[in-house]
């Protein structure tokens, strides 16, 4: 065979292994429901709040919804990224699925790359939910696209890598969701999701800074705020992305 013919059968099998992926993810729908729906409610219920139509204090202007729409943009990366991602990964391992795929034509890294894909559509589907509700209840979005655009992308490779990070160390899906969720509620906590960072004492927003989700919602702040992101918050998001992702290469197995 040509290898046209290898590159085109390798696409098509990649395909209905994609498909196949999409399926299990809306039959068991935890990404779909945590990483998407509750994003989406939050906006919903914030928006329908009076309270949430003040100033913020410390923010330069911006209403308490203004504020909170980073904060859940980052909740969905989080949210996909530290549970979405690692369980089915840490379950195909757990009952060899990964194992005996290498004795197949298609490797196991094409399992890997279809839960990529497939917990990336959810995000930009979650993203976009939440900003067009967001502008339709009366939030400001940012005006700075092009800061907002990389922004997003530094942050998703972030949360991302360290869910992969998460699926490499757990042996199990219990253990895989254990440990998501247990990095979630701390990172959660800096990103602002309790308490906005321009509110946080001044030893918080320190240390929000420095870590990814903290960066992540100062850097798409800025951009709500008319400012191009900082380069600290951006250097901090790509620094983690990038020992995440050592991290996780030098750990992953596929057994």
């Amino acid at each position: 065979m040509s290898a046209t013919g290898t590159v085109a059968r390798h696409r098509g099998a990649f395909r209905r292994l994609l498909a196949v992926e999409a399926r299990l993810a809306w039959r068991e729908p935890v990404a779909l429901v945590w990483g998407v729906g509750l994003p989406v409610v939050l906006v919903l219920i914030f928006g329908n709040i009076s309270a949430f139509r003040e100033v913020l204090p410390g923010s330069g202007g911006l209403t308490v919804l203004d504020a909170y729409l980073p904060v859940l943009v980052m909740v969905v990366l989080a949210m996909l990224g530290l549970v979405g991602l690692p369980v089915p990964l840490a379950t195909y391992r757990e009952l060899g699925v990964l194992r005996r795929m290498s004795t197949t034509p298609v490797h196991p890294s094409w399992v890997l790359g279809a839960q990529l894909v497939v917990n990336l559509a959810m995000a930009a589907v979650a993203v976009t939910l939440v900003l067009g509700m967001g502008m339709a209840l009366g939030a400001q979005l940012p005006s700075q696209a092009l800061g907002f655009a990389l922004a997003l992308v530094l942050a998703t490779a972030t949360l991302f890598t360290l869910g992969l990070c998460v699926a490499a160390m757990a042996r199990t899906a219990r253990a895989a969701a254990a440990v998501g969720n247990a990095l979630f509620f701390p990172l959660a906590f800096f990103g602002g999701l309790w308490l906005p960072q321009p509110v946080m004492p001044e030893v918080l927003q320190r240390i929000s800074g420095y870590t990814p989700t903290g960066a992540a919602v100062q850097a798409m702040t800025s951009t709500v705020q008319g400012s191009f992101p900082s380069l600290a918050s951006l250097l901090v998001m790509g620094g983690y992305a990038v020992v995440f992702a050592v991290v996780a290469v030098r750990t992953f197995r596929w057994e």
